[in-house]
């Protein structure tokens, strides 16, 4: 069995920058030999920093690269056409979230990925967030009781950071899916997920603040889940300056976690014991998820380990997302499984 895993960089923007800062810090076993880019001198400078070779094209990769597995970076749009080249070729697949914009793509995706026999894994980092995890395993421990509901806040400033591009992808609906409860949206979703159950139906409402996104840019929704609990989940990008606000909160019959908002984490608890708020590890952030998530990856190939969330898992920040679109349009309570 190999002891290296050759990856091929799919796509070269903004978070292939948080990928391979997780591969130098947390992956000696991954080797970047390949990267692919339309922008060729965006790959080039990618080929530069990880002695990978640059390609303008995924059909000439395949064609002429050495890699084993591919880590897809692209417009939600592309998702389905890209897995499918790399199905057919045989390569292992890491597939940045969404994994389709619609529920029958992902669908289509999860039966060929099936038929290939690969490993297949979504990259949803926040299951590997480790803020998000200390939160888990707290609640788990009782240390605020019976969890009674949560709140997720997925609100910052606009940042141009995400759309670097002449006409930005994400501005368009139609290559998103929707605004930023598709996208970014599924980070705040899925803990909600991992600390609360699944998520049964919601009930929502949405705006388009930032002129330039067609999608939604802001979603007020509840949430309420299997247990018959409810939580709220807000998302806001507006091209403004937000006062401080955790981006979690999560309240138990003795106390409550706060996740602090900003990429740079940190968690606190608050009981009777610590009414000023206890630091429950240092803070780490939302880049230290990316490098676990590739560890993950890289392990179910090359180990044969099982990843700690399967693709499917993915399809319930979709449908969560598809569900309060719905309600945004009938003002009712929409069932995310139905």
């Amino acid at each position: 069995m190999a002891s290296t895993l050759k990856l091929a960089f799919v796509g070269c923007g903004a978070i292939a920058r948080y990928h391979l800062k997780g591969i130098k810090e947390s992956v000696p076993r991954i080797d970047v030999t390949a990267v692919i880019d339309i922008d060729f001198k965006r790959a080039k400078a990618f080929a530069y920093e990880t002695g990978g070779q640059p390609f303008a094209s995924l059909e000439e990769a395949l064609e002429k690269g050495d890699f084993d597995a591919v880590d897809i970076m692209l417009p939600h749009d592309l998702h389905e056409s890209a897995t499918s080249e790399c199905f057919l070729a045989g390569k292992h697949v890491l597939l940045e979230k969404p994994m389709a914009p619609s529920v029958e793509g992902c669908n289509r995706i999860l039966n060929s990925a099936r038929e290939a026999g690969i490993v297949f894994m979504v990259a949803e980092n926040s299951q590997y967030w480790p803020e998000i995890l200390k939160a888990k395993e707290v609640v788990e421990s009782g240390a605020i009781g019976d969890v009674i509901t949560a709140r997720a806040a997925f609100v910052y400033e606009f940042d141009e950071y995400w759309f670097k591009e002449d006409k930005p992808w994400r501005f368009e609906k139609k290559r998103t899916g929707g605004g930023i409860t598709i996208d970014g949206g599924s980070h705040w979703i899925r803990p909600l997920r991992l600390w609360m159950g699944e998520i049964d139906e919601v009930v929502a409402t949405i705006g388009h603040p930032l002129k330039q996104m067609e999608g939604e840019s802001l979603t007020r929704a509840l949430l309420r889940f299997r247990s018959g609990k409810i939580a709220i989940f807000d998302a806001m990008m507006v091209d403004t300056v937000f006062a401080p606000e955790p981006w979690w909160r999560i309240t138990g019959t003795q106390g409550e976690i706060i996740i602090d908002g900003g990429f740079e984490g940190g968690i606190r608890l608050f009981n009777q014991e610590n009414r000023e708020g206890k630091l429950l590890m240092e803070p780490q952030g939302y880049s230290k998820s990316f490098g676990p998530e590739l560890v993950n990856f890289s392990e179910a190939i090359l180990d044969d380990k099982v990843l700690q969330a399967s693709p499917e898992q993915s399809l319930g920040e979709l449908r969560t997302a598809l569900a309060i679109y719905r309600s945004a349009e009938s003002h009712l309570w929409e069932k995310v499984w139905d």
